[in-house]
């Protein structure tokens, strides 16, 4: 059986699962190969167990539905946060300090985020003042911002918050899809996480009130939230199909509100 992602080709074998990446998304193996093999180390059970690695990724089948499609979604929300801080705490701090940094991390989202902001054509009243507002914030984000401010607690971040990633087995929530994984921060890992299309467009999951984090850290994750909801902003400006109608306009909502600009 072959299934179709975005970014890349499936096949499922019986037990064995080979993933194909997009020759546009350079070193998405590595990274997932990476992940697999640290997580079997350090966190066995918690991923796919890696079997071999030839440009494509071979891996082992997982039991498991994914969350997003589940009758109440919601009510896995304390297995989700069992799993995810499984996975931010299992690589060393010795050997997390020599992994890269994952894609699409704090600095390079900014940036993006930025030049999206630049060429920004205009939609409705409601998204440019999102828009500009959320623009206006990021300029004073990035001219007081630094990589550790105090409040990034180093962890390995798996790059990806779409619930669909969350397989629940009957017993405990599993993690797998690791091509944007890599060295990363908690909140900015758990602000992805929150915002998330995934995690609210059916009903909000809130997974982040099962995690106790210091006064930093908080003061981090909010501006994290911030990025990761203007960032969203742009990715479904598009209102494709692949979303119930009016999620633009929701996001829209979102922005402001995580700016406290809602009204």
């Amino acid at each position: 059986m072959a299934d179709l992602q975005g970014t890349h080709t499936i096949e499922v074998r019986g037990d064995v699962v080979t993933k194909h990446y997009r020759a546009d998304r350079p070193h998405a193996a590595e990274r997932e190969w990476r992940a697999l093999t640290l997580l079997a180390r350090y966190a066995p059970g918690l991923a796919p167990r890696p079997i071999s690695f030839h440009g494509c990724v071979i891996m082992s089948r997982i039991e498991g539905r994914p969350v997003r499609g589940l009758p109440e979604p919601a009510a896995y929300a304390r297995q989700m946060a069992a799993a995810i801080a499984e996975l931010h705490a299992a690589v060393p701090p010795e050997v997390l300090a020599e992994v890269p940094l994952r894609n699409w991390h704090a600095q390079a989202l900014a940036e993006q985020a930025r030049e999206w902001c630049e060429r920004w054509p205009g939609k409705d009243p409601l998204a440019d003042r999102a828009v500009r507002e959320g623009c206006q914030w990021l300029e004073q984000w990035l001219e007081r911002w630094r990589p550790d401010d105090g409040g990034a607690r180093p962890v390995f971040g798996g790059g990806d918050g779409n619930l669909a990633n969350f397989l629940w087995d009957g017993e405990r929530v599993r993690i797998v899809d690791f091509e944007d994984s890599g060295r990363s921060d908690r909140a900015f890992e758990l602000a992805e996480l929150s915002q998330h299309v995934s995690m609210w467009v059916d009903g909000e999951i809130d997974v982040l009130r099962h995690f106790d984090l210091p006064a930093a850290e908080r003061a981090r994750l909010r501006e994290c939230r911030r990025l990761h909801a203007l960032t969203w902003l742009f990715l479904l400006s598009g209102e494709g199909p692949r979303n119930p109608p009016g999620t633009f306009r929701r996001q829209a909502e979102r922005v402001l509100a995580e700016l406290g600009a809602g009204g």
